[in-house]
């Protein structure tokens, strides 16, 4: 006689309530495209959060370690960490910055450079692959809007 537990494993599972909270949702999906993205940048050795660092470093030459936590959501300490590791792969260089001594703004290398756009491609790759779920260019482009606008409401 089977055990309940391995019937309920081959049937489909009912999530009730959490398949109406955005929240979760949102969660679920940010773990799917995660996953690609450790899988088509497994070798570069980064991690989507390093990536957003770059990213925002790219387009914002001379930002400080503190600018760039705030832009992400990231508290200091954890920006410390990460700029460790873009340092010490020689993605990104730490100069003191202009209008405070005490405090480094953060600029791309060359090496930083070359590296961000090999995965920028990668990751554009990825991204377009998994958006062919969607309906259209314009579902895409409603999708981001109202993700933008959850991410920056405020209660």
């Amino acid at each position: 006689m089977q055990d309940d537990r391995s019937k309920k494993s081959e049937q489909e599972i009912d999530f009730g309530v959490l398949g109406e909270f955005l929240g979760y949702r949102l969660r679920r999906a940010q773990m799917n495209f995660f996953a690609k993205f450790g899988e088509v940048c497994e070798d570069l050795g980064i991690s989507p959060g390093l990536f957003a660092v770059l990213a925002i470093v790219d387009r914002n030459p001379g930002l400080t370690q503190t600018a760039v936590a705030q832009a992400l959501g990231n508290d200091r300490s954890a920006m410390v960490a990460a700029v460790d590791k873009l340092e010490n792969k020689n993605l990104l260089e730490r100069r003191p910055a202009v209008n405070d001594r005490r405090s480094y703004a953060l600029f791309m290398t060359e090496e930083g450079n070359r590296f961000f756009a090999n995965a920028v491609e990668r990751v554009s790759c990825y991204e377009n692959e998994m958006a062919k779920c969607l309906k259209d260019d314009s579902e895409k482009e409603w999708l981001l809007d109202a993700l933008e606008r959850l991410a920056n409401k405020s209660l």
